[in-house]
């Protein structure tokens, strides 16, 4: 089989005119594969001498007889164009990337083999936020603190509550994705993509010419290899909010954010729960302690050990811990990570390397191993946020297009945010006081209980705790951490003064609204100067 070689080419044409193609002979390589049973491999066309098909056989099969064409090394297609970027994925950092390369004038497509939207609209976000609203509101009635306003909780149809999340999922779903690809006039192209070599990506086997690759296909539940797992009929994250009756109790495996929050969900809403896990692993330990004694309080068992297997005994199964502990419910959820997806891209034949989870590995530009193929998102092992995700997808996609100019684009971390919508929520923002000890700070910490702040005491509920972490030879603020009711939106503000590069005693000094949890931030900071009881607003 002859090279295929690297040439400029015109357009191809359109027409069934055998002189226009008389002239495209002369200045393509076309490769020709199985054109009536005459020609295989890839054929110089410049040469009249050459024995491929003539101009006439060409103007009536060129559609299925033209597989591709360089242009300085781009796939092209049949009628000799390419994207600017091709992007595998529609969720945040595939639709925030298609957003950055029409800002800049770019060419671009989306493949998208699934639902449109990807994880945070679907599975993720958006459906479980609008559950734990809904359970927090049955829960809030069960232990309200007002005896003069007394209220109370019946059982749930948990059909009708899945139903109304559905609905609001495809309400956004239309909004938020379909009309602003319609908005800003890109395409989404159903199908499943495959590379099959450097140069090439696939959809549905049909080559998609670009100039430039995006991989921003996310990530999803992950199998542990768990013995007895398989035996029994176990839940995700997505599976759980997809059932159409609540369980009567729940095992739920792994302490970390997913898990916390869908073992709380289903306990406020009626059913038992064991929780098997290191609850809260990532959080400051005042923080875990705070969310400990919450999990207590809402009667959710946690078995903080490791799930060594699976066994079920009559209608229930059975989880066993390391230590021989046995938690028993009615069915199992398992939220012990998330798995790259990637299994279906066959990024060896692309030049792509993976970590050892599988997760792609990119360089500060989102760049890949393959310099035309970038990656963004959950794919690429970074935080699992979705405002992340589409702050790297902005990157990669202006840095894939060229649109960044000379200096290429990053993502600067700092004072980067993060809430687990537990009740209360858990919130964070910088570094913790292990990750400013390993970053080589002189820190000093500050914790003030929530019974110290009056928006708490006034809500009747002063369970949780902010900290602080600030440089001691600066005073300049490097986190806070928050178990609170509202702790997203300190840690909102905390990002604001972190990325500002505020001192503790900036933030002592600065306006706070009286009665409001993000007061909480000054009261804290205040403490690096004077830990003797305040005055309400003092």
């Amino acid at each position: 089989m002859a090279p295929e070689l690297p040439v400029i080419v015109s357009q191809l044409p359109s027409t069934n005119d055998a002189s226009a193609w008389t002239n495209a002979r002369r200045l393509a390589y076309i490769r020709i594969s199985g054109l009536n049973g005459s020609v295989t491999g890839t054929h110089s066309i410049s040469d009249p001498g050459d024995r491929a098909p003539g101009p006439g056989l060409f103007a009536r099969h060129y559609r299925m007889s033209l597989r591709r064409f360089f242009v300085n090394d781009t796939v092209l297609d049949v009628n000799g164009t390419a994207f600017d970027l091709a992007v595998i994925g529609s969720g945040g950092a595939a639709m925030a990337a298609a957003i950055a390369a029409r800002q800049a004038d770019k060419t671009v497509v989306l493949v998208e083999q699934a639902t449109l939207g990807g994880t945070c609209v679907n599975v993720g976000c958006v459906p479980s936020k609008t559950l734990l609203a809904a359970a927090g509101a049955r829960h809030g009635a069960l232990v309200n603190p007002f005896p003069g306003a007394p209220t109370s909780a019946g059982g749930v149809d948990f059909a009708v509550l899945v139903g109304q999340k559905d609905e609001l999922v495809g309400r956004l779903r239309q909004a938020k994705y379909a009309d602003v690809a319609d908005a800003y006039g890109f395409e989404v192209r159903p199908g499943r993509a495959r590379f099959t070599d450097e140069n090439t990506l696939t959809v549905d086997g049909q080559p998609l010419p670009a100039r430039a690759y995006l991989v921003a296909t996310g990530a999803e539940p992950a199998h542990p290899a768990l013995p007895g797992l398989d035996e029994i009929d176990w839940l995700t994250s997505t599976t759980a909010m997809e059932q159409t009756e609540l369980p009567e109790s729940l095992v739920v495996i792994g302490g970390g954010y997913v898990g916390m929050e869908q073992a709380q969900l289903f306990a406020h809403l009626g059913a038992r729960v064991t929780l098997i896990g290191r609850l809260a692993p990532a959080a400051e330990p005042e923080v875990a302690d705070a969310l400990r004694a919450v999990f207590a309080d809402d009667r959710i068992t946690v078995i903080e050990d490791r799930a060594v297997g699976v066994e079920t005994e009559g209608d229930e199964v059975v989880v066993v811990t390391r230590s021989g502990q046995r938690a028993r419910g009615a069915r199992v959820l398992v939220a012990t990570g998330r798995s790259p997806r990637t299994a279906a891209l066959d990024l060896d034949a692309a030049g792509v390397k993976t970590d050892d989870r599988g997760f792609v590995v990119v360089d500060a530009q989102q760049a890949t191993s393959n310099p035309r193929i970038y990656a963004a998102g959950d794919v690429s092992g970074a935080p699992q946020y979705v405002y992340v995700a589409a702050a790297l997808g902005r990157v990669a996609a202006l840095n894939a297009t060229g649109a960044a100019g000379p200096r290429p684009a990053t993502v600067d971390y700092t004072g980067m945010p993060g809430v687990v919508f537990t009740r209360p929520q858990l919130g964070t923002a910088g570094l913790t006081e292990a990750q400013a000890l390993a970053a080589g700070h002189r820190y000093e910490c500050r914790v003030l209980g929530l019974s110290d702040v009056p928006r708490a005491l006034a809500n009747r509920d002063t369970r949780g705790v902010v900290k602080l972490v600030a440089d001691a030879d600066t005073g300049r603020l490097l986190g806070v951490h928050a178990a609170a009711d509202a702790a997203g939106e300190i840690t909102l503000a905390a990002t604001y003064a972190i990325k500002a590069g505020m001192t503790v005693d900036e933030i002592a000094d600065a306006w706070a609204p009286y009665l409001t949890m993000a007061e909480s931030l000054r009261i804290a900071a205040g403490l690096f100067r004077n830990e003797m009881p305040t005055s309400c607003c003092a």
